[in-house]
């Protein structure tokens, strides 16, 4: 037995694709200039996932104009006045608002991996958004001859298609981004989004065999954008019961840039179920200081603690780059990081026999 280590998914881009990304935003630049830049960064990312030492690798959701919105591209049933999300520091996101039915995704992830696969033999993780939080986009006005249920409905099948086809293209494994799980506390302390929410996702989930929900994970973390999060401040205690009553077979859970990570560990053991398994952050994606591989291992044997290792495995608290305009975190470092994971994640597994 080993102890499996996994990325998140996004990793910085290079200056080069962030301003070929609003080139092609105003109309500057052709789709084969564009797609030129957009390969060379998917090549480059992938070469130096494979340097790390990874055993599982992603294209560092190079070409997503965020983990939430690729979907959305090339739709013209929307309208930019969407739900804000404010940010500890002060900056906001706002998604997009739905302005006429149906719903349809206009890109799909099995296009990121088929991509990618042609680039590594390594196995390829590949991100998708959560139905929840791309349920955000319904107005509460609602929408003349388009329903709530209706919009539901289509957004479930068309959240189980992404699934299935980016396993079709290759997909190892597929992380369900559920981000938005603590921040629906924020916006909803009473806990009924929240449950609202986890009620969407298993209807997705649900449509999968047991055997294919132990390829499919969640990840949820407090968001991390411009070295800020939406939701850190909401406390774990609400959100993890809810959590792993999510029908899925895998879970990224962030506890290192926690206060108290070992709370945190204590309640993970207390709701893991013995189907489950738990990857734990043992990076901060945030903090500019690079963790040694000795620290790493010891944030791990300290999980080992709370955790059956054989239902034990690492990750990263969250991506490094989750919307494509983010460099508060440079390349270097994000794989500096990674590397260390990796090693202090392999220094680990010999401490425990695996």
């Amino acid at each position: 037995m080993s102890l499996p280590t996994e990325p998140i998914g996004s990793i910085p881009r290079p200056a080069e694709l962030i301003a070929a990304m609003k080139e092609r935003s105003a109309g500057a630049i052709s789709d084969s200039a564009f797609h030129e830049v957009a390969q060379g960064a998917v090549r480059d990312t992938i070469r130096r996932f494979e340097e790390t030492g990874s055993p599982v690798i992603t294209d560092g959701e190079q070409t997503k104009s965020s983990f939430v919105t690729y979907p959305l591209e090339g739709l013209s049933n929307l309208a930019s006045d969407g739900i804000v999300v404010p940010f500890e520091d002060g900056h906001t996101r706002q998604l997009p608002r739905l302005t006429a039915g149906p719903f349809r995704y206009g890109k799909r992830a099995e296009g990121y991996v088929a991509a990618a696969k042609l680039l590594t033999g390594l196995p390829v993780k590949q991100a998708v958004i959560s139905a929840s939080a791309l349920s955000l986009l319904y107005p509460q006005a609602g929408i003349p001859g388009y329903s709530r249920d209706a919009f539901l409905k289509d957004l479930v099948d068309e959240a189980e298609l992404d699934i299935r086809r980016a396993f079709a293209a290759g997909a190892e494994s597929v992380q369900i981004d559920f981000t938005e799980g603590r921040l629906s506390l924020k916006l909803d302390p009473s806990g009924g989004l929240l449950e609202s929410f986890v009620a969407l996702n298993n209807q997705v989930l649900d449509r999968f065999s047991p055997e294919e929900r132990v390829r499919i994970g969640v990840h949820t973390c407090p968001g991390g954008d411009h070295d800020a999060t939406h939701s850190a401040g909401v406390d774990y205690a609400g959100l993890l019961p809810a959590l792993f009553r999510l029908q899925a077979g895998r879970f990224f859970v962030r506890p290192a840039s926690e206060r108290d990570p070992t709370r945190v560990l204590g309640m993970i053991r207390d709701h893991l179920r013995p189907d489950q398994m738990v990857f734990v952050g043992v990076i901060d994606p945030i903090h500019r200081a690079i963790e040694t591989p000795v620290e790493v291992r010891d944030r791990v044997l300290a999980a080992a603690r709370y955790l059956p290792v054989s239902q034990l495995g690492t990750t990263d608290d969250c991506g490094f780059s989750p919307f494509a305009d983010d460099t508060s975190t440079s390349r270097d470092i994000a794989f500096a990081k990674i590397r260390s994971r990796v090693e202090g994640a392999a220094l680990a597994a010999q401490e425990l026999g695996c």
